[in-house]
């Protein structure tokens, strides 16, 4: 083979530009440590109910292995008389199936909604062998809870930030890419839509409904794309009169593929860097509507609920500490992030150290 011919079947490499944002981006200690971090939660937030449940993983009883985490046995099956579902979480149903077998259970096994019927001590309880980070006032894990409530923090956050970035994308590059009435007709709407109080609107229109994650997050996306669309508009203003823009414009084409090909890529990077605190913002508001009792429904697991039971119970001091140190973690790694992430894509920050 030619040298030629192995040009051409070379394997495609990175840019130049993409791996030195790649370096500056991880020889950061620090965002290394918040991306490791956040994988970590990301994995323990999709595998929540394996890792936070009440049914074992197998089961051994009377010669016979079961699954119970992927199958569903009455209560018959163990030696009870009812044909309801067994509960393993009652000690007389943990009584028959460890006096003739034994089974092989999660690290945590109580899931978000488990009461402790077992349990002697006053709810909430402090900390314990049985229950790492103490129960709630309803008896229920706090540790499991916490895992769930921070994959509902985590999912709800991801559609927020990607409906903001789609609909702010949009709207910024319309109006920055044909400007005139349309720039200056979208701008007055703008401005009007960000006037209005964000949180009491959605505190309304939660009263109004029945509280859902899905409409909780319809209901965000409407207002978040307004931190985006600004940054996006003079991305494009900027960039539609540079020379190849104005090159393709006169080569016929259309103006969908200019916007797609050769403005939006140089308009992503500023988007890229803001979109760890839109992330953030939307934690942070789900966890205040649930805390002022205007999010999720009454019960649900989330980190907003958790504050409002240490707020009703100071006495139960874990229950504050465990919700302050979640939210921080939460926040401040996608702050780290987000620091990453601005550094990386600066072209000045390589001349600032």
């Amino acid at each position: 083979m030619t040298n030629e011919t192995a040009a051409i079947y070379q394997p495609t490499r990175f840019s130049p530009l993409t791996q030195r944002r790649a370096r500056l981006f991880f020889s950061n200690r620090k965002v290394v440590i918040a991306c490791v971090l956040w994988l970590i939660l990301i994995v323990i937030g999709l595998f929540a109910d394996a890792i936070a449940t009440d049914k074992p993983w197998l089961l051994k009883y009377d010669g016979n292995v079961y699954f119970p985490l992927l199958f569903d046995y009455p209560e018959t099956t163990f030696g009870g008389t009812l044909p309801t579902l067994a509960n393993y979480s009652d000690p007389q149903v943990q009584h028959w199936i460890l006096s003739k077998g034994y089974w092989v259970r999660a690290p945590v096994p109580w899931t978000w909604e488990t009461i402790d019927i077992a349990n002697t001590q006053t709810v909430p309880s402090p900390p314990s062998s049985r229950h790492w980070l103490g129960t709630d006032d309803a008896g229920r894990d706090v540790l499991a809870r916490v895992i769930y409530g921070i994959r509902i923090s985590l999912l709800f956050a991801v559609i927020v930030s990607t409906g903001a970035v789609v609909l702010g994308t949009l709207i910024g590059g319309i109006q920055g890419y044909w400007g005139g009435r349309i720039d200056l007709y979208g701008q007055r709407f703008i401005e009007i839509w960000a006037g209005l109080p964000t949180l009491f609107i959605l505190m309304i229109l939660s009263s109004m409904v029945t509280s859902s994650l899905g409409w909780l997050t319809l209901t965000m996306v409407m207002f978040s794309w307004l931190s985006l669309v600004d940054i996006v508009r003079a991305e494009f203003l900027r960039t539609r009169n540079q020379d190849y823009v104005v090159a393709a414009t006169l080569m016929g084409l259309p103006a969908r593929t200019v916007m797609w090909r050769h403005i939006l890529p140089n308009a992503m990077i500023s988007t890229l860097t803001f979109l760890p605190f839109t992330f953030t913002g939307a934690i942070t508001t789900l966890t205040s509507l649930d805390f002022l009792g205007f999010g999720l429904p009454p019960g649900s697991a989330s980190l907003g609920e958790l504050i409002n039971q240490a707020r009703n119970n100071p006495q139960a001091t874990w229950l504050a500490v465990t919700a302050f140190f979640s939210l921080t973690l939460l926040l401040s790694l996608m702050v780290f992030i987000g620091e990453g992430l601005r550094d990386a894509f600066d072209p000045r920050y390589e001349r600032r150290q």
